[in-house]
């Protein structure tokens, strides 16, 4: 037996489900949203199933009001292990509705997952004609999974401190900048909203129409990329293809950033500087990118003007919008956009990855070891970022985080040569779907064998929640020890 055993608490699988109850208020207003767009247009069918959804929903919050424990008492375990199935469970229900266009059952979940975690890889063979609630309720889902069913719904349903202070440990935001996560979380929703109106009204006035509008904006600031055509991009002028590039490099960084008032704290400075190397970064993979497209496609200077900044900062935003046919280049083009997809955008964004502050927490430790060889040996010199001193468990954890990213890669890669796919090809669309990317060579498809689908599907879920919330779930000792007192 763990020496740790007398110290550990299991999860309450009760209290897992009276959160949910206590979510579902939200869901099922995140629900009648698509369900009035399907009425919109006609949709019956669609809108029939969301009604079923949102039924269920309230049967669910009235039964377990009954259930008599605290959602105050929650235990950081169960923080982790409500994350993760917050992001299983959501989309296995909206799975329903996406059936409704014809879809199999594990590409509808796939579609669905996608959405929730905002990917943006599908199996469909086609999404050019299908129906405009489908389109939309793909977009909405990424909307919503960008701004984070757990920001959404526990920092808005529970009270500040306690549990809300727990539930940075999923994303590792540093100082509760405002004294809670309920007020983190609702300056962060404005910021948001007002990231959304703006990226609308911009893509309207640059000639789109407003159902285009609002479904690439919809998908732009939430770094998702799910868009209502097969082209991508490619199907709309270059002037909204800008725009909405623009509104995913915005979602990529810290959303505290646009909410006054915002005091000049110690996770300020390093929301900024993680905000200038995602600038910095940016402008690099967009530079390599299009001397690729120059020496490597042939492509003439103009072409590759306009096409790198897009592709290269959809792949570093992690938004996965697309402009072009990534199936037919270079290996060396397509290898560029790995390390920018892998990294990804900032934390306290809606953007997928490992995140840059630990690419420059890795830095800082690199820095510390070449400045400790030069140092007399009963010299202290602590790890530092901006002349802070660095937590050690900050690093240890951030360390941790990107070899399992690493090894999530690994693991799944295995999976796809086993199957016979070409190494580079297969490679790029799992770092895709760890790094809830979106962008494909191809190899996600709907030919695709099922296993490896659902190979994808957990990189996506794994990408999305940071993997430690998926370990947690996993871990048997989570769930079998002694419990705490309700």
């Amino acid at each position: 037996m763990s020496t740790d055993a007398p110290l550990t608490y299991a999860i309450r699988p009760l209290l897992l489900v009276k959160s949910f109850g206590a979510m579902s208020p939200i869901l099922v207003a995140l629900t009648l949203v698509p369900m009035a767009v399907s009425f919109v247009f006609y949709e019956y069918a669609i809108a029939r199933s969301y009604g079923f959804i949102i039924l269920f929903l309230l049967a669910l919050f009235l039964v377990t009001r009954r259930i008599r424990i605290s959602l105050a008492s929650m235990q950081t375990n169960e923080v982790f292990a409500l994350v993760a199935l917050l992001f299983l469970l959501v989309p296995l229900l909206m799975t329903y509705p996406m059936m409704q266009a014809d879809i199999p059952f594990v590409d509808a979940y796939f579609e669905a997952l996608s959405g929730a975690t905002t990917t943006g890889l599908s199996t469909l063979p086609s999404v050019d004609g299908m129906p405009r609630p489908f389109l939309f309720a793909r977009a909405w889902m990424q909307w919503y999974g960008g701004l984070g069913i757990v920001v959404f719904s526990l920092a808005l349903v529970f009270r500040p401190g306690g549990i809300a202070k727990r539930l940075s440990a999923t994303e590792d935001i540093g100082e509760d900048l405002w004294g809670g996560t309920k007020a983190y979380a609702r300056r962060v929703l404005v910021a948001y909203l007002v990231l959304t109106a703006a990226g609308i009204a911009a893509m309207a006035i640059s000639g789109a129409s407003f159902f285009n509008s609002v479904v690439y904006t919809l998908a732009a600031v939430s770094t998702g990329g799910f868009a209502p055509y097969d082209a991508s991009l490619a199907a709309i002028g270059v002037l909204p293809q800008y725009i909405t590039t623009i509104v995913c490099f915005l979602g990529a960084t810290p959303l505290v950033l646009y909410a006054p008032p915002y005091r000049k704290t110690r996770g300020a400075r390093m929301m900024r500087l993680e905000s200038v190397t995602l600038a910095g970064l940016g402008i690099a993979f967009v530079v390599l990118f299009m001397l690729c497209l120059r020496y490597l496609e042939g492509v003439g200077w103009t072409d590759a003007l306009e096409h790198a900044p897009v592709m290269a900062l959809s792949a570093q935003s992690t938004a996965g919008f697309a402009d072009m046919d990534l199936a037919p280049l270079h290996a060396v083009t397509k290898a560029v956009l790995l390390p920018a997809m892998l990294t990804g955008g900032c934390i306290g964004s809606t953007a997928g990855g490992f995140k840059i502050l630990r690419l420059l927490l890795f830095f800082g430790l690199l820095r510390t070891f070449l400045a400790r060889v030069n140092m007399p040996r009963h010299a202290v010199r602590p790890p530092q970022l901006l002349g802070m001193e660095m937590d050690e468990d900050v690093i240890r954890n951030a360390l941790l985080l990107t070899m399992l990213y690493i090894f999530t890669v690994l693991i799944s890669w295995m999976a796809f040569l086993a199957y016979g796919y070409a190494p580079l090809d297969s490679l790029f669309d799992v770092v895709s779907a760890v790094g809830t990317v979106g962008l494909s060579t191809g190899v996600t498809a709907a030919s695709l064998p099922a296993p490896l689908k659902l190979v994808l599907c957990l990189d996506m879920l794994m990408g999305r929640v940071e993997i430690f919330a998926i370990l947690v779930l996993l871990n048997p000792t989570s769930w079998f020890a002694r419990r705490a007192n309700s």
